[in-house]
């Protein structure tokens, strides 16, 4: 094998001089004019190549190499938090790109024409290819190609997700069946339904028409590559790991793309990132407990406080004032369905399921792929991806008039997780109507998704306003019986309706990758005309099915008229453009815009116009009047908030963002939008910058943020209104004591989470970090839940977790994980607010928006202060090796090792553990000189 091996490293390198054009025989235009002047800088680790032979596969697991450009971008990113302290103008570009166009002279790595029409040019730096096409179908030709060069397994295993074929295809591990499974659940379709949606987009106008051209011409340039690997033998090497292709013989198939495939990506993006709302059966779960505790009248009051839909204490992006009234419980709300306690149950989607269980088969296999056995035993993705979806992402936007050069400066990105390869890949795209570089999600990279064009630049965070309702169907049977919970067949305009069954059949059997024993089994989902089933209950006396009916439902691809815009120099000369541009996007992300002279901000998604007195956070009854205006069940389009509607601003002093409440009266989706939000931690550093008169830079600025991702948010906070509390009389007892001078001395330093020295994988502060890890789910618990009683308590961590530390553990149940293990993205959910409402109330302090009811020791400040006191003492002596249980990657009681972020491989290769920091995974750092002069 090791014969062979030195046969795919050979054959890989032939393939890749047979395309190689010196760089001088190249004729290739210069760039356009680069506005940013050496000021625009960006980073997305681990490194641009996400493909690896099979010799490169073993060569790693065997050797430790990895291959070029897949992992020096790791180590600029992790040096930052460690670093950013002492950052200067001149050491910036140590921790980021140079994002500027093109490729300096003596910087070509490559230079390759996949096509007669586009050249692509990689850089040492980073691999980055840079793309120029003399067409615009040979631009986008040179981008599928160029796609595929970096991510085509990522790519592949991606349209299987979204298809609901993820075990057929990498293997039956447990992960793989649950993440396809609800992928399925969520957009269930046809290959017929996703060719209507092209031809939907396609036939919309010319820049519809022009945006099938352009996808048309990216799919042509993937597959031209999966031909050329597939053949040259450089193809990536899991496809032999995983038994599609035979190493030997080449025999085999790697499946080529279609435009459908691109709709199945566009919606597993936007289900992980673009898409608000839902989970009402939870909450009607959550409110009934609530009413069962206090009672109707009072139980609404105390179920509102909890919402914090429009919190007034919260912190918003648009600062000022604005308010842009949307989505909103009405004052006396009609139709809500609500279930039988006890009746719910989720919707069955697995049938006929049929082996995949018991031990891990060893199927034959040369002795030299062993080092890659089971590495995909657990699945190729997290099986939580999708149910543990986070808003996720950051933006630091200051206007020039508070900066040192006159211009704006932004500090922003997506933090999109952590894997290897990145979800996202960077890329520069140059050709007729196209000019920018960026970030991409890969196999839907035909445009830049974020980045920068000539003159201006843009990034988005998820903003998860509520695009998403949930409705009851009565149940019926069409022969007449009594209906039952199992029925399928609902009420619609008075007839009885059978629900549509699509399905998938998945079988598989071990390979060298993923031993899972062969099994099979068929998915269903049903469909309704309000959407996809996710329950049935019972709901005053009768069988219903609850059914999630999203905007974006039917609509996956109609975004990218918005995306092809960005990407126009000629479309985009303005903020004004920019809005507009944004504003066709159907998903909910912020948007945020930067140019020479000026900054933008625009909230997208396709909003429906409800009914006055629906109440859109809980289940709605279907066919009572309450559907949103203008509704098209067979179109699924409606009526939706005009552009004024939507959250907007230009040059407002600045915009921060880290997916917290967009403006006053728009309403929340989720209930973490209370007291304290980490986009507190953002807010606070941005306008002491300003409020200090401190002229704004983009090293001040990327500091600001940098601090921030290293902050807890709880210590920074929340812990001065528990000390508030204890120290309203003298402490006596050494234990809490002792405890609280660490908590104090750590307060003191920043509350950092933060290494001694750079590599040490020790925190400075590590008792007190422990301390505070475990005390917080003992006060909540002590604090809420003899007030709430353990049923309202319980349902109501089931729709907003207590806590979501930087390791995911310390929850309300000893041993509990919530989010996905070392990827990052802390403090975005959690009970902080709550806490620092119901502290002050029990101090006497003026809150608004109270909750209500008081909590901490029954509202008595004394009992209060003991529980504080007991629970810290408790968690003071609890042994590190319960706060930080250990998991697959760390041992018991590593607390560093507990936080840090691990990139999460999907395929062959593997990274190193890098020292936690709460940060957008892709990021760019940019302030433009100049601008283009109006024609």
């Amino acid at each position: 094998m090791r014969r062979r091996i030195g046969t795919f490293i050979g054959l890989g390198a032939l393939a890749a001089t047979l395309v190689v054009v010196p760089p001088q025989a190249v004729g290739q235009a210069p760039p356009p004019i680069d506005y940013c002047q050496g000021q625009c800088g960006d980073i997305l680790p681990p490194g641009q190549n996400g493909n690896a032979t099979l010799a490169g596969i073993l060569a790693h697991r065997v050797l430790g190499t990895r291959p070029a450009h897949s992992a020096d971008q790791l180590g600029k990113y992790a040096d930052l938090g460690a670093n950013y302290r002492g950052l200067t103008t001149e050491t910036i570009g140590k921790f980021f790109n140079d994002a500027s166009f093109g490729v300096p002279a003596g910087q070509v790595e490559s230079t390759i024409k996949p096509r007669s029409d586009v050249t692509i040019v990689r850089d040492k730096a980073t691999g980055v290819p840079h793309i120029t096409g003399t067409t615009r179908s040979g631009t986008e030709f040179g981008a599928g190609y160029a796609a595929a060069q970096d991510r085509l397994w990522l790519m592949d295993v991606m349209r299987r997700v979204g298809r609901g074929q993820l075990s057929s295809f990498a293997g039956g591990a447990e992960g793989n069946r649950e993440l396809e499974r609800q992928f399925f659940a969520s957009a269930p379709y046809t290959e017929e339904e996703l060719q209507r949606q092209i031809d939907e987009v396609k036939n919309s106008g010319p820049r519809g028409a022009q945006g099938y051209a352009d996808a048309a011409a990216y799919v042509e340039g993937i597959n031209k590559y999966i031909s050329e690997a597939h053949s040259g033998r450089y193809f990536p090497g899991e496809y032999v790991l995983t038994g599609h292709i035979d190493a030997i013989t080449n025999a085999g198939k790697i499946e080529p793309f279609k435009l459908t495939d691109m709709v199945v990506l566009s919606s597993v993006v936007g289900a992980q990132f673009g898409g608000g709302g839902g989970g009402e059966v939870q909450a009607a779960i959550a409110k009934l407990a609530i009413q069962e505790r206090y009672g109707v009248e009072q139980g609404e009051e105390v179920w509102r406080s909890l919402r914090s839909e429009n919190d007034p204490e919260t912190v918003y992006t648009l600062h000022e004032g604005q308010s842009f009234p949307y989505g909103k419980t009405p004052a006396n709300p009609q139709g809500a369905a609500m279930p039988q306690p006890g009746s719910v149950s989720p919707q069955q989607t697995v049938f006929d399921e049929v082996g995949g269980e018991g031990a891990s088969v060893k199927p034959a296999a040369p002795a030299a792929q062993e080092p890659a056995r089971d590495m995909f035993a657990d699945g190729v993705l997290p099986a939580d991806l999708l149910s543990e979806k986070h808003g996720m992402s950051n933006a630091l936007v200051v206007s020039g008039q508070h900066t040192a050069s006159g211009h704006p400066v932004s500090v922003f990105g997506p933090q999109t997780s952590y894997f290897a390869p990145q979800l996202l890949m960077l890329q520069e795209l140059q050709g007729p109507g196209i000019s920018a570089r960026g970030a991409s999600f890969a196999g839907v990279s035909l445009y830049v998704l974020l980045g920068r064009g000539q003159d201006y630049a843009w990034s988005a965070t998820s903003a998860n306003q509520d695009i998403i309702d949930t409705y009851a169907l009565e149940l019926c049977d069409p022969s007449g019986a009594p209906a039952t919970k199992e029925s399928n067949a609902y009420l619609f305009n008075g007839q009885c309706t059978p629900m549509e069954v699509i399905e998938r059949k998945n079988s598989w059997k071990p390979t060298l990758a993923d031993g899972t024993p062969a099994g099979s089994y068929t998915l269903r989902a049903f469909r309704t005309q309000y959407g996809p089933v996710t329950h049935r209950a019972i709901v005053e006396g009768k069988p219903v099915a609850y059914a999630a009916l999203r905007s974006s439902y039917f609509h996956e691809v109609d975004a990218l008229l918005g995306f092809q815009e960005f990407n126009d120099p000629d479309a985009v000369k303005s903020a004004a453009d920019f809005q507009r541009a944004a504003s066709q996007i159907n998903y909910t992300f912020n948007w945020f815009y930067a140019d020479a002279q000026d900054t933008a901000y625009y909230n997208s998604g396709a909003n429906p116009v409800r009914h006055p007195n629906a109440d859109p956070s809980m289940p709605i009854k279907a066919g009572a009047g309450l559907e949103w205006r203008n509704w098209n069940p067979a179109t699924n389009r409606a009526d939706y908030t005009p552009f004024e509607q939507h959250p907007n601003s230009v040059n407002q002093d600045y915009y921060i963002s880290w997916n917290n409440a967009q403006a006053k009266d728009y309403a929340a989706s989720g209930y973490e939008k209370s007291a304290v939000h980490r986009g507190d931690l953002l807010d606070r550093r941005v306008r002491a910058l300003i409020d200090s008169g401190t002229k704004v830079t983009r090293v001040n600025l990327t500091q600001a943020m940098a601090e921030a991702g290293l902050a807890d948010l709880r210590a920074e906070k929340v812990l001065p209104q528990l000390l508030r509390v204890i120290e309203s009389a003298a402490v006596t007892d050494p234990a809490a004591a002792a405890a609280l001078t660490k908590l104090k001395d750590w307060q003191s330093r920043g509350a950092l989470r933060a290494e001694t020295s750079p590599g040490s994988k020790t925190y400075a502060d590590a008792e007190a970090i422990k301390i505070m890890d475990a005390w917080w789910p003992l006060l909540v618990r002590a604090q809420f839940e003899p007030g709430l009683g353990t049923p309202a308590f319980t349902a109501m961590t089931g729709v907003l977790k207590i806590n979501e530390s930087p390791s995911g553990w310390q929850n309300e149940v000893p041993g509990k994980h919530v989010g996905q293990g070392h990827q990052g993205s802390a403090y975005q959910s959690g009970w902080w607010g709550y806490v620092h409402k119901d502290l002050r109330s029990v101090l006497g302090d003026q809150v608004a928006g109270p909750l209500g009811a008081e909590y901490c020791g029954g509202g008595d400040l004394a009992q209060c202060r003991t529980l504080l006191l007991n629970t810290v003492k408790q968690a003071a002596a609890q042994p590190v090796n319960e706060v930080y249980p250990g998991d697959g990657d760390c041992s018991a009681g590593d607390q560093w090792c507990a936080d840090s972020l691990i990139h999460r491989p999907l395929g062959g290769i593997t990274h190193d553990k890098i020292s936690t920091q709460n940060r957008p995974t892709y990021q760019q750092v940019v302030e433009f000189a100049g601008r283009r002069q109006p024609a």
